[in-house]
């Protein structure tokens, strides 16, 4: 395979080799394709050629109802390009995703990342906090106004006022559960997930505590995702610290 899109049978092959049902998917997928393609010829399309995303991620990347399958519509395209790029060379580790962008190019997974970006798909339905309130009150300040004694920063303070990111490559926020936010500061910590040096999202992870993690999660969970959820644009507040992720 080259730069370019995978079809599904690639896909369900690749899937196997993790899942080690893929004969028989493969099969009936190859067997379906072919029938396809006997009728008409699909467009061309990058809607097209991401449909493989479609099953965990949701059509347009709007996110569907399970905890670790993130929204990826509007964050910066830059981000979204990082973090294939990383799950590519595993620096990003989830077996699925490593091998279904194994073998592509950077300029085509720019491609797909700009073309999720650019989508505007309908906010998920609001996430009511399970959580108590003095946990959210803390989860509130974290994000907001940081824990300068502990050398935690606002969430807001690079992620924005509104946490919708900002160009051209901090991710907004919202719209995400507190599991899959939960896990990806997991990650950070615990070094499974790692950026571009000096990797501030480590560095900030690792000054949290499990308590910390919990309730700016759920706080941020429950944020609506509001009319335009547009990353705003670069250099629109000064970083509190050099991002290896966010170039100068």
């Amino acid at each position: 395979m080259t730069g370019g899109p995978i079809s599904l049978a690639a896909a369900a092959m690749i899937a196997g080799r993790h899942c080690g049902w893929f004969p028989l998917l493969a099969l009936l997928l190859c067997s379906s394709v072919a029938r396809a393609q006997t009728d008409r010829q699909p467009p061309d399309t990058m809607e097209a050629r991401v449909l493989a995303c479609v099953a965990c991620h949701g059509p347009a990347g709007r996110g569907i109802d399970n905890d670790y399958f993130p929204r990826l519509a509007g964050k910066p395209a830059g981000y979204l390009t990082n973090q294939l790029i990383a799950f590519r060379d595993g620096r990003r580790r989830y077996t699925p995703m490593n091998y279904l962008l194994e073998f592509q190019q950077d300029s085509y997974l720019r491609q797909m990342a700009e073309y999720f970006a650019a989508q505007r798909p309908p906010p998920p339905p609001e996430i009511v906090p399970v959580v108590s309130q003095e946990i959210l009150d803390r989860g509130r300040s974290l994000a907001m106004t940081g824990d300068a004694e502990h050398g935690v920063p606002a969430c807001a303070a690079c992620h924005g006022p509104a946490f919708t990111g900002m160009e051209p490559a901090i991710p907004g926020l919202l719209g995400l559960r507190a599991s899959y936010l939960s896990a990806q500061l997991g990650a950070w910590r615990y070094g499974t997930r790692t950026a571009t040096a000096p990797d501030c999202m480590q560095n900030v992870a690792g000054h949290l505590t499990e308590l910390d993690v919990t309730a700016v999660t759920a706080w941020l969970a429950a944020l609506p995702i509001p009319p335009d959820s547009s990353p705003t644009a670069r250099g629109a507040w000064p970083l509190p610290f050099a991002c290896g992720s966010q170039p100068k």
